[in-house]
């Protein structure tokens, strides 16, 4: 990847408040201007998922949310808003656990995470002061993609851009910022058959570059109220430009948690 023993994290100031219709990329790269970043080839544009749902207008108001029955049965379970319970269900491909306060299923997008990705976090009631939940990006590559020709076009320049989201592993404890989607950068680096520093061919090693790239964003970006939703991630060096984040799911028939 990069040869200079060096990447660099720079997380962009003013992005200021995004609403649904919004041109985001136009704003990231104005951020960027105000910042004093002039964004290159081969940047990498890691964005929080948050801001990207709001500019494309996920938001639901919970009161216009009716619990169906299966809603109401797993919030009894869960000790969860029955509303919040049936947007999962909505977004969900399968419910994978269910106890108290916990909620994991696999989404229609093939991620594993709780409440399929839904919250209320720094999410603003709407203009009569109902609550808002706020789901994932319809389809988070394809909202990478936009980003990225947007940013090319607006900026002239060629970056990768991801899709960051905070997710949890079945293996360890805390969440940790997870490519959800991609676009000019690889999602998954193949290195198996490649040689180690004794010559030794590789005979597993596959590495979730995205995800790194994603996790380091994240530590800048914060999870709370930061404010900081954009990070420029330079150095990484960029092999090749037709990666997503799909690529980084694992198959059912190799995942052995479930």
């Amino acid at each position: 990847m990069g040869t200079a023993g060096k990447l660099e994290l720079i997380a962009l100031q003013d992005v200021g408040r995004i609403e649904p219709g919004d041109d985001l990329a136009a704003r990231i790269v104005s951020a960027a201007v105000q910042t004093g970043v002039a964004l290159t080839d081969g940047d990498v544009v890691a964005v929080a998922q948050k801001i990207v749902s709001k500019s494309e207008g996920r938001y639901v108001v919970l009161d216009e949310v009716t619990p169906s029955p299966r809603a109401l049965e797993l919030a009894a379970t869960c000790l969860k808003d029955a509303r919040m319970v049936e947007l999962v269900l909505r977004e969900a491909r399968e419910v994978l656990r269910a106890v108290p306060n916990v909620l994991i299923v696999e989404d229609r997008r093939g991620l594993v995470l709780a409440n399929a990705g839904i919250d209320q976090s720094n999410v603003e009631a709407d203009a009569a002061g109902r609550g808002r939940a706020l789901l994932l990006p319809e389809d988070p590559d394809a909202s990478a993609q936009r980003l990225r020709s947007r940013i090319g076009s607006v900026a002239g320049v060629e970056v990768g851009v991801l899709i960051n989201d905070s997710i949890g592993r079945a293996w360890r404890l805390g969440t940790v910022g997870t490519c959800i989607g991609a676009s000019g950068l690889p999602g998954l680096l193949d290195l198996r058959g490649k040689a180690d520093l004794y010559g030794r061919a590789l005979q597993t090693t596959e590495i979730g570059f995205a995800d790194e790239l994603a996790a380091a964003a994240s530590a800048l970006m914060g999870q709370s109220g930061e404010g900081w939703p954009v990070v420029v991630i330079r150095g990484a060096g960029l092999m090749r430009a037709d990666g997503n984040a799909l690529e980084l799911q694992r198959p059912r028939d190799k995942d052995l948690f479930r």
